[in-house]
C-alpha cells in the first residue's frame, strides 16, 4: 500500500513539535534560528531567508495561553498551599521560577506549532 503525497512519508525525518520548539529549528531547512529571544521569533532564518514574521501573523491567542497556564499556576499554588503549609518566601521561590519558566516553554511551543502549520498550509 503506498501513501499518497500528503502521506506519512512526506513528513519522515521531520523532527517533533516539542523538539524543534526547544531546539528552535527552522521549518524549511532545520536550522536552529526560529527564535531571536527566548519567546521571541526572528525575523528570518539566518540559512535559508524564510521569512518567519509572514508566517506568524501576530500572536492571536498568546493572551489566552498565557492566562489559561496562569490559572493551572495559581490552582497549583493554592493547592499546594493547602496541602503542605509551607512558609510564604517559600511558595515565591518555587513558582517565581516555574512560573517564567512555564511560560517561555508555553509561548515558544505555541509559536512553533503556528509557524510550521503556517508553513505547511502555504506549501503547494
Amino acid at each position: 500500500m503506498r501513501s499518497g503525497p500528503s502521506g506519512p512519508s512526506e513528513q519522515k525525518g521531520q523532527p517533533g513539535v516539542v523538539s524543534a520548539a526547544l531546539s528552535g529549528l527552522c521549518p524549511r531547512c532545520g536550522a536552529k534560528t526560529l527564535f531571536a529571544a527566548p519567546a521571541g521569533l526572528a525575523d528570518e532564518c539566518r540559512a535559508c531567508g524564510l521569512d518567519f514574521l509572514s508566517l506568524e501573523r501576530g500572536g492571536r491567542f498568546v493572551g489566552i495561553l498565557t492566562m489559561l497556564l496562569a490559572l493551572v499556576l495559581i490552582l497549583a499554588a493554592l493547592g499546594i498551599d493547602e496541602w503542605l503549609r509551607p512558609p510564604l518566601w517559600l511558595i515565591f521561590a518555587l513558582f517565581a521560577p516555574l512560573t517564567v519558566g512555564s511560560v517561555l516553554v508555553a509561548l515558544r511551543l505555541y509559536k512553533t506549532m503556528w509557524v510550521y502549520h503556517q508553513y505547511e498550509e502555504r506549501q503547494p
